[in-house]
């Protein structure tokens, strides 16, 4: 099934138990990943430099003839380190209020989410087979991540919420699409995306409440090494992946999410 504007291939992974695992995982490696080169260099040049690897991960991405896990879980990991530090950017360096950035961040994924829908009549992520769908795709991905972690400090710092509070209320709120999706009718794509904005704070939530200082409530395990071991699960997580793709190898596309 070849799309005449694209390869017809889908470029992103079945959605299954360890694409959510792995999601989480690439949230809290972003939170930790981000805390710790600005903390350690000059914020402009790390946020610079992640930019730069941002868009050699989305290059490779792009370049990828259909769903590759490796390309594509490398992408999603900078686009969490990346989103982090645009949200966290915002806040200590232009000193935008968590509550501002986390409802800027809401209006720029509804325009997302709009003219996404507007050009291609479908926000499912089972229908990413041409270059301008995954353009959209990817710019959904991003801006959840800037939101997910503008909501997650909002909780955590400007509510007093701190880390594993607001971990566990967000694991509540990640509970309601599904229970929604499966006993209630939810549409699935809503659903979704419902649960694809929520894994963001609740994965930077308990990462930082692992790395951070007891003084502000966390384990003080450092964010140097949360960030080594959740990058070496991801690589297991995606390895596994990768093994079960060339095993299995699925359909071009298929109805659903």
């Amino acid at each position: 099934m070849v799309n005449q504007s694209g390869t017809g291939y889908r470029k992103v992974p079945e959605v299954t138990v360890l694409f959510w695992i792995t999601k989480i995982l690439t949230t809290g490696m972003g939170e930790t990943t981000s805390d710790y080169f600005v903390k350690k260099y000059i914020p402009e040049i790390a946020v610079a430099i992640a930019g730069v690897v941002l868009i050699v991960a989305l290059v490779l991405q792009y370049r990828a003839k259909q769903y590759r896990a490796a390309p594509y879980w490398f992408a999603v990991a900078m686009v969490s380190v990346f989103g982090t530090m645009a949200a966290d950017v915002l806040h200590v360096q232009f000193l935008v209020p968590y509550s501002v950035s986390t409802v800027f961040f809401a209006v720029v994924l509804t325009a997302v989410f709009i003219a996404w829908r507007l050009t291609e009549k479908t926000l499912s992520i089972h229908s990413i087979t041409t270059p301008r769908r995954e353009t959209f795709y990817w710019a959904t991905v991003l801006t959840t991540f800037a939101l997910g972690t503008a909501a997650g400090d909002l909780t955590a710092t400007t509510l007093g919420l701190g880390y594993f509070l607001s971990g566990v209320l967000f694991a509540v709120i990640i509970a309601i699409p599904l229970v929604g999706w499966r006993f209630l009718g939810l549409n699935a794509i809503f659903a979704f995306w419902f649960a694809y904005v929520v894994t963001r704070p609740l994965g930077a939530s308990f990462s930082d409440w692992i790395a951070v200082s007891h003084i502000r409530g966390g384990l003080n395990l450092g964010t140097g090494p949360v960030s080594i071991v959740l990058a070496i699960f991801i690589v297991i997580a995606v390895a596994v992946q990768a093994r079960s793709w060339r095993v299995t190898r699925p359909g071009v596309l298929r109805k659903g999410l």
